[in-house]
């Protein structure tokens, strides 16, 4: 079917939406491929529904040929299953919850491992039925605290979920490397650069996970990467633990006096300036900084936390969280100060805090950075107002309840496997990938026969794919100050032809080299709008982003069109360079075009 401009439902917009803070979202919605319904919420037009269409037709094809075979759950499902994994509680207040009339609790889903393992349970019982692969793609619903960034991070979005089922661990590791190189061929289709990277698993549990990176300074997710080939979401990064520290001829702990040093900033200089050392300075990594952290469970209960990292670095609450979940984590209050008077702000030392340090069992938990080992001496708060203690050595005089990855990372610390020094980048989050296990199995009971007629718990993989966070994930990498620039294997259409100008030779000939490309099986968005400007027409061209856009005007007269690829890289060209346009004769033009089409498609 041909598209026309002129019945098209489409309005492109030359300002940008107020709310928009990432050209995906502001160029998707001035070129009229979503609708902004409610915060995070999002109307897809026709031409943005064509783009996640052939998203999701590379996703289908891809899944087919690793034999995943396609399912579709409702959207509106039942407490208990949540509830007897946890989840019900663990997912919090991002769980969209309501209730019939009849007062039956039910949920938006989030993700569907439950379903999923329930559906498997009911009609399988023998390891004959095994493997398996399910996959459905399907809008899930999340209740985003502050949903931003358009389709990056929204309330309702559109994702790819598959399970694999397995009767061994084995099974599950083929079935993960099927899944992961699956990953890999359909980003390489879309044409998304990614990176793969070591993720922590979360509310979803089991032993091992890996993200999908778009690379991207807009991405909300940070990974680090080394020389050697680590790479790893940031919450990933594991801390190379330094050997313990001899500590016998280590001074005795002793408390000074450091009037007006509630920083680390000014007990590093304070220390300097009233203690200086012969052999260095001091620096702020001799120093023990504890911050103090609510965590709050997903069933709202409180507790406060201190946690104590090297004064270099900071508390990464991000990482904080991750080592915590699913728990949430957010800054003590005054009201958490008030109700705990040992908690001296800006002099807190760890001998007030911990069981091991206290014999309080309701003391507030202390957990240490892993570079915290026995043996290091530090400088930190003497749990008096001006006073800090000096030569605290770990192990001697102060423990703590446990280790927690929650310092920063930074550029230039060395990757733990040893590879070299970390790089810090931003990426976008499109795929994620679970060797699940029996988490879910155990909580549902989904067991099969063996071959010796003994019950054996099924292992699972989950998979998904952001189906609608990669259309703008395309976008965010497919752009330029002129609007957006799609890549044939997703555009709405492969041509935009534009007719500018009035002549009735000029339509005629638009008409006829429109047939004669559909019949060749290009899609074509013709711009037949007989009142618009050949620039407002050419604006749109540019906003819309096909990838061929065809110009029937002026140089008909001379027996030619003007066919200019939209993409610089199409043509070769450097990210940023306008690609010219090429007059082609116009009984050339469709199979100039055609071809121009299927080299673009096939990459």
């Amino acid at each position: 079917m041909l598209l026309r401009m002129s019945t098209l439902f489409v309005r492109t917009l030359r300002e940008d939406p107020a709310d928009a803070e990432v050209p995906s979202h502001r160029l998707l919605v001035r070129a009229g491929y979503i609708r902004r319904a409610a915060p995070g919420i999002y109307t897809w037009l026709p031409l943005g529904l064509k783009v996640l269409a052939k998203v999701e037709q590379v996703i289908r094809e891809e899944m087919d040929a690793i034999g995943a075979q396609e399912v579709h759950f409702p959207a509106l499902l039942p407490r208990e299953p949540y509830e007897r994994t946890g989840r019900w509680t663990e997912y919090g207040p991002n769980l969209f919850r309501l209730h019939d009339r009849r007062e039956n609790d039910y949920l938006l889903a989030p993700t569907h491992e439950e379903m999923f393992t329930l559906l498997v349970k009911d009609l399988y019982s023998s390891y004959k039925d095994l493997p398996l692969a399910l996959y459905q793609i399907q809008t899930k619903y999340r209740d985003e605290a502050r949903p931003r960034a358009g389709l990056l991070r929204g309330r309702e979005f559109v994702m790819k979920d598959a399970y694999s089922f397995d009767v061994d661990d084995a099974g599950l590791d083929a079935a993960y490397l099927r899944q992961r190189e699956a990953y890999q061929r359909i980003f390489t289709r879309l044409g998304l650069d990614y990176v793969v990277v070591a993720a922590m698993s979360g509310a979803m549990g089991g032993s091992r996970s890996e993200e999908f990176l778009m690379p991207t300074p807009v991405g909300e997710d940070t990974f680090v990467r080394s020389p050697g080939g680590y790479a790893a979401n940031v919450e990933a990064v594991t801390t190379p633990v330094p050997a313990p520290v001899p500590f016998d001829d280590a001074p005795d702990a002793h408390v000074e006096d450091t009037p007006d040093t509630p920083t680390i900033e000014s007990l590093v200089a304070a220390a300097n300036e009233r203690f200086a050392r012969p052999d260095r300075p001091w620096t702020a990594a001799d120093t023990l900084k504890n911050v103090v952290v609510a965590v709050v469970a997903p069933d709202g209960t409180r507790e406060l936390v201190v946690v104590g990292v090297p004064g270099d670095r900071e508390v990464d609450m991000t990482r904080l969280e991750a080592a915590l979940a699913p728990a949430s984590v957010e800054a003590a209050g005054e009201a958490d100060f008030a109700a705990h008077p040992e908690l001296v702000k800006g002099y807190i030392g760890p001998t007030v805090l911990g069981v091991a340090n206290t014999g309080r069992p309701d003391a507030v938990r202390y957990l240490l950075d892993p570079r915290v080992v026995p043996g290091t001496r530090w400088i930190t708060g003497a749990n008096e107002p001006g006073r800090h203690v000096f030569d605290l050595v770990a192990g001697r005089d102060f423990a703590a309840d446990g280790a927690v990855e929650a310092a920063e990372i930074r550029a230039g610390d060395p990757a733990p496997d040893g590879s070299g020094p970390l790089e810090l980048a931003r990426g976008i989050e499109i795929g994620h990938i679970f060797a699940l296990g029996r988490k879910y199995a155990d909580a549902l009971g989904l067991s099969v026969l063996d071959e010796n007629g003994k019950a054996v718990t099924v292992t699972m993989g989950s998979y998904g794919i952001g189906v609608s966070r990669a259309v703008a994930a395309l976008a965010e990498t497919n752009h330029d100050g002129a609007g957006l620039a799609w890549p044939a294997s997703v555009a709405p259409a492969h041509v935009h032809l534009v007719a500018a100008g009035k002549d009735e030779a000029v339509r005629t000939a638009c008409e006829e080299l429109a047939a004669d490309l559909q019949g060749q099986g290009v899609e074509v968005l013709y711009d037949d709008r007989p009142r618009v400007s050949p620039g407002v027409k050419f604006a749109d061209a540019e906003l819309l982003g096909l990838p061929i856009i065809v110009t029937v005007g002026r140089s008909l007269a001379d027996g030619v069109v003007e066919v200019r690829l939209r993409r610089p890289q199409d043509a070769g060209l450097a990210v940023g360079e306008r690609p010219e346009a090429e007059r082609v004769p116009v009984g050339d033009a469709a199979a100039r075009i055609g071809a121009l089409v299927a080299a673009l498609v096939e990459g």
